[in-house]
């Protein structure tokens, strides 16, 4: 439990290299979880989703446009959740653009159903942020707003941004057809559902 001056006692803290395991194996997953949709020509919601959705009309890559448009982010999470908290979402950021970009070389499909990818996509996504967050880490963007809005107001992360995602949907709806959208709001369904029951204020106490 917290000490009164709110500084978690040493046991409840994560090592380090129990932060950079984490931080490896989450980025990892969302880097598949993208792939699944990329692959399906499908579309996640937050800074990930806009970036999907413009490469999707660009000739670049998500990896580049997604690293790019977090960076004016970094700034609210430099004065709202910390160094430490920038710093780690820095670093996921740009494994995930990196991995993003290694990973259709390493895996590839003969056969890709669209219902299965957008839920395994989401769900392998949701998995990944959630080890991000319970290490104080995120990916950027609206993430960075959903955590300090949970922290300091008690607003569920993934409610907040599933109102975001659906928004993001709506503007897909000029780019991909309406059977791409519906499915890709199953599976944003799945990753902020995944969140939203295992990312919960006070259930989690162990912190970096």
């Amino acid at each position: 439990m917290p000490t009164d001056d709110g500084v978690p006692p040493p046991h409840d803290r994560h090592r380090l290299y129990e932060d950079a395991l984490a931080m490896l194996l989450g980025t990892l997953l969302v880097a598949l979880g993208v792939t699944f949709y990329t692959k399906a020509m499908l579309l996640t919601g937050s800074t990930a989703g806009i970036a999907l959705l413009v490469s999707y009309v660009s000739r670049f890559s998500f990896g580049a446009i997604f690293f790019v448009i977090n960076l004016p982010f970094y700034i609210l999470a430099f004065r709202r959740m910390g160094w430490r908290f920038t710093l780690k979402t820095f670093i996921a950021v740009a494994l995930v653009s990196l991995f993003s970009r290694l990973t259709p070389g390493w895996v590839s499909f003969a056969r890709l159903d669209d219902l299965y990818a957008a839920i395994i996509g989401g769900a392998l996504s949701g998995i990944g942020l959630l080890m991000l967050f319970r290490h104080r880490a995120g990916l950027g963007g609206i993430n960075i707003l959903a955590l300090y809005l949970q922290d300091h107001h008690g607003i569920r992360a993934g409610y907040f941004q599933l109102a975001v995602d659906g928004v993001i949907l709506a503007c897909a709806l000029m780019v991909l057809p309406i059977d791409k959208v519906i499915l890709s709001m199953i599976g944003a369904a799945v990753l902020n559902l995944i969140l939203a029951m295992n990312h919960k204020p006070g259930r989690y106490m162990g912190i970096s």
